[in-house]
Parts: C-alpha cells; sequence; structure tokens
C-alpha cells in the first residue's frame, strides 16, 4: 500500500472524484441502455420520435435554470412562479380570442411583465433567505399556487364578472375550466402555433446541429491550441467530440441519401429549435458581460463580491428575475405544443422535473451549463420513454414503470443533494488536513 506513487494516488483519486461527479448521468445512461436490452416494443422510430418532441418541449424550460445556479442560488425550484405567469399570460389571450401567431407574440409580450414581477419579489425572498434559497424556492411555489389556484378559481367569475357561456368559464360562471383548449392556429387558438411556422425532417436537423458543433470544435481548436488553459485534457475532449460529430454527420448523410427508417421519425419544429439554441448563445454571451461576471463572483463568494463593490442582492434579483421570465417563455412553448392548458395542474411538476433534468446532465447545486441542460433533457426524457417498456417487459405490467418514473424524479433529486454535501464535507475535512 505504502508503495503507491504519488503520481498513482492523484490518478486514482481524480478517476473517483470523476464517477462521483457524473453517477446520476451515468445511471440514466445505463438506464437507457437496460431498457433497450429487456424492451420488444421499443424501436429507434419510436423512441427518437418521442425523445426530439419532449426536448423541444422541456429543453427551454431546463435552459432557464443556469444563470440562478451560476449566481449561487442552487436549484430554483420557483421556476413554477414563472411558468404561472406564461399561464396567465395565456389565460388571458384565449380569453379575448386573441389567437394566430400574433396572439402568441402578445402571449410571449404579456408574460414578460407578469413573469418579471414575480422574479423581482421571488428574489427579493430569496435574498431574505439567503443560504436557504431551494427551500424558499420550493415553498414559494407551493404559497403562489394557492394565489393562483384563489385567481382562477375565485376571482375569475366573482370579482372579475365574466360570462358563463364563454367557452373557458366554468357552467356556473364562476372559475376557469379545468383543462382549456388553446384550439389550432389555423382557428385562431395557439395550438402548433410555433410548431407548425416550419418543420424539417429529424436527421437534417441533427446533420446541422452536429456540423454546427463540428465547426465550434475545430474552431476552438485553432484559437486554443498553443495557450495554457487549453489543458491535454481539453484538447482530448474537443478531438473526441470532433469524431462523435463527424460520425454523426455521416450517419444523417447515409439516412437522407438512402431515405432510410430514420427518415420517417417526427419532423422537428424549427422555430422552438432556434428559440433553444438562442437561449445558449444567450447564456453563454451573458456570461462574458460584467453582469455575468458579477453572477460568478455572487455565486463563488458573496462576501468578497461585496467587498469588491457589487451589489449582491440586487444581482441575486436580476438573476431570478431572468429565470422567472424564461421559464414563463418555456412554459408557453411547452402548452402550445401540448395544445391545451391544463389550468390547475400544468405547472405543478415543471419545478421539479426541471431541476431533475438538471442534475441528470451533471450538474450540482454550485454548477450547472449549457451541456447539462441539454444533456440532461435528453437522457431524463430517455428514462420517462423507457419505464414504462421496461416495467411492461420485466413485471408485465408498465404501471409499475410509471411509478417507476415519480421514484427516479426524487431519487435524482435526493442523491445529488447528498453527493453536493457529502463533497462538502469531504472539502472541508481536506482543508483541514
Amino acid at each position: 500500500m505504502n508503495n503507491i506513487s504519488t503520481g498513482e494516488r492523484l490518478s486514482n483519486k481524480k478517476d473517483t472524484s470523476w464517477i462521483a461527479d457524473n453517477i446520476v448521468t451515468l445511471i440514466f445512461v445505463a438506464f437507457t441502455l437496460f431498457g433497450f436490452l429487456v424492451s420488444d416494443g421499443v424501436t429507434v422510430n419510436y423512441f427518437l420520435t418521442e425523445l426530439s418532441s419532449r426536448f423541444f418541449r422541456n429543453a427551454f424550460l431546463v435552459l432557464s435554470l443556469i444563470i440562478p445556479v451560476v449566481a449561487g442560488l442552487g436549484l430554483n425550484f420557483g421556476i413554477v412562479v414563472g411558468a404561472m405567469a406564461g399561464q396567465v399570460a395565456i389565460a388571458i389571450v384565449r380569453y379575448f380570442e386573441l389567437g394566430g401567431y400574433s396572439g402568441m407574440a402578445l402571449t410571449f409580450l404579456l408574460a414578460l411583465p407578469i413573469a418579471a414581477l414575480f422574479g423581482y419579489f421571488t428574489g427579493a425572498l430569496y435574498n431574505k433567505t439567503r443560504g436557504q434559497e431551494m427551500i424558499a424556492s420550493l415553498i414559494v411555489g407551493f404559497f403562489a399556487n394557492g394565489i393562483y389556484q384563489f385567481l382562477f378559481l375565485f376571482v375569475v367569475g366573482v370579482i372579475i364578472k365574466v360570462p358563463d357561456t364563454h367557452p373557458m368559464i366554468k357552467p356556473d360562471g364562476v372559475g376557469i375550466r379545468t383543462t382549456v383548449d388553446l384550439v389550432k392556429v389555423e382557428e385562431g387558438g395557439l395550438k402548433y402555433a410555433l410548431d407548425s411556422i416550419m418543420e424539417i425532417p429529424f436527421m437534417w436537423a441533427v446533420l446541422v446541429v452536429a456540423a454546427a458543433i463540428l465547426a465550434l470544435q475545430i474552431i476552438r481548436l485553432a484559437r486554443k491550441k498553443n495557450t495554457a488553459v487549453f489543458t491535454k485534457n481539453k484538447k482530448m475532449m474537443t478531438i473526441l467530440n470532433s469524431v462523435i460529430c463527424l460520425v454523426i454527420i455521416a450517419i444523417s448523410i447515409f439516412a437522407i441519401a438512402t431515405d432510410s427508417g430514420l427518415m420517417k421519425v417526427r419532423k422537428v419544429p424549427v422555430v422552438i429549435g432556434i428559440f433553444i439554441i438562442g437561449l445558449c448563445v444567450f447564456n453563454e454571451l451573458i456570461l462574458r458581460t460584467k453582469l455575468g461576471q458579477d453572477f460568478r463572483s455572487v455565486g463563488q463568494s458573496q462576501h468578497i463580491a461585496q467587498v469588491s463593490g457589487i451589489n449582491v442582492d440586487r444581482t441575486r434579483i436580476i438573476a431570478t428575475i431572468m429565470s422567472t421570465v424564461l421559464a414563463a417563455w418555456g412554459q408557453i412553448m411547452y402548452l402550445q405544443n401540448m395544445g391545451t392548458l391544463n389550468t390547475y395542474g400544468a405547472h405543478t411538476q415543471i419545478g421539479m422535473f426541471s431541476v431533475a433534468a438538471l442534475l441528470v446532465g451533471g450538474a450540482s447545486t454550485q454548477k450547472a451549463n449549457i451541456r447539462h441542460a441539454i444533456l440532461g433533457t435528453l437522457l431524463f426524457n430517455s428514462m420517462f420513454i423507457m419505464s414504462p417498456e421496461i416495467g411492461l417487459s420485466l413485471f408485465g405490467n408498465a404501471l409499475l414503470g410509471e411509478y417507476f418514473r415519480t421514484f427516479m424524479v426524487y431519487g435524482v433529486i435526493g442523491l445529488a443533494l447528498g453527493l453536493h454535501v457529502w463533497r462538502t464535507n469531504k472539502k472541508a475535512k481536506e482543508s483541514l488536513e
């Protein structure tokens, strides 16, 4: 034991740390592969169709969680408040029957001030509950849900008079119906208002994205290869990513040229894809600005940031407002794809599922980036697709797989938080030694 060299000990320590950092991601990769092994009814086309639909529906919401993590607010379960703001905007637009593409644009505009106001109050609350932001965000979600239900179940109809013949209003004239049809965009509604603008075949979308990522990797390699910050590991990862992109490009070109079965995967909405890419670019660019540097400084140490002249409270409120507004827009994209507004239930699980997806991608309460959000959304939704199939194949009952989904959601969050505490204690112990 004593003969082990320092280099070997450091290498073993690094390997152990890598596994600990990515344990949740590895579990989900293994689960998805296991699902393919034991399930007979899941074809590649079915899996990719479901996965792309879920990805375009949820990715924007997951990406909205990155800024609060960078700013040291932890996992913002309070995006539920933003989701409610989006639903309020949809309800207003549908009540006045202002659908179509202009109605969708109006929905985004209406959600902006509502979500910003909610985000301001939520950020102010986080400042008052400093150090317990995640618990505060959970509680604020429950509290806001109570106000939301009071508004839609009582205020609408009793205080705000509305006609009981309106299709959104319950027959007794008090409250909004449990389920509201958003009506197809061709008929003046909001359903598929963004999805239907332009769609392209799945493999074409994969080809474009892979080519874009490959170009970025080559540019990165060319610009940083001789710099000190571009370590050997980073260089290897860049080359590995480039090779993976080349393989994906080759598969895409082959599928397109031969019109293979992969071309039958459901088409993907271009506009939603642009929104997702736009948010990725926004997150990258804003972290390079003065405000982004303030986010990082506050996230690393509020005391040092304060001493450096940064208004910590204001920075944290701005981060919360941004996250809440983005969540409101993400919820609008989600609901236009679903086609119906589940008035009292659509927002309740958004925070939990989005946080779980981010953690699955390898994020923690102190670290999150675009890669974590994108990878997590893909893996988390893979689990959602495979769970019923695994339950059916192993136990003859798909319902067991449904229960397993819930177990995995809460299990992932619990495991990630447990690992966070374990790492914090370990670092404290090492610093003492």
